[in-house]
């Protein structure tokens, strides 16, 4: 592994969000402003491919990356401001199997990804509802 590709994984592994491809190399020419977006690019592709590094895709157009990880989580993604939100859900996950054993299946893997604005004091339930 070369130094750069080295600072790429380190500013990876630093992340608490998702970033892409340009955010990730606005970050790493600050540690390295010899990286190239290409090195990036193939490098990203590398870690992906050795199951070092995930890619996401929350329906912007941009693929977005979070190192690969044991333990299971899904995501809300806020709509409005492209915050995203890591949560473990053990009701979600039992459900899932639940549904998945009812159809004769067995659940091997998932992701979820929920889609959502926040709530503004007009989405308050009423006595109508």
């Amino acid at each position: 592994m070369t130094d750069q590709r080295r600072t790429i994984a380190r500013v990876l592994s630093a992340a608490t969000d998702h970033p892409d491809v340009e955010e990730l190399m606005q970050r790493t020419t600050l540690e390295d402003p010899n990286i190239s977006i290409a090195t990036v690019y193939r490098t990203v592709r590398l870690l992906e491919e050795a199951g070092i590094l995930e890619r996401l895709d929350f329906g912007d157009g941009r693929a977005r990356y979070e190192e690969a990880s044991e333990d299971h989580h899904d995501h809300l993604i806020d709509i409005q401001s492209g915050q995203v939100i890591e949560f473990h859900n053990s009701e979600i996950e039992a459900l899932q199997d639940k549904i998945a054993a009812e159809l004769g299946y067995r659940l091997v893997g998932h992701k979820l990804e929920l889609y959502a604005v926040a709530l503004t004091s007009d989405d308050t339930p009423s006595d109508d509802a």
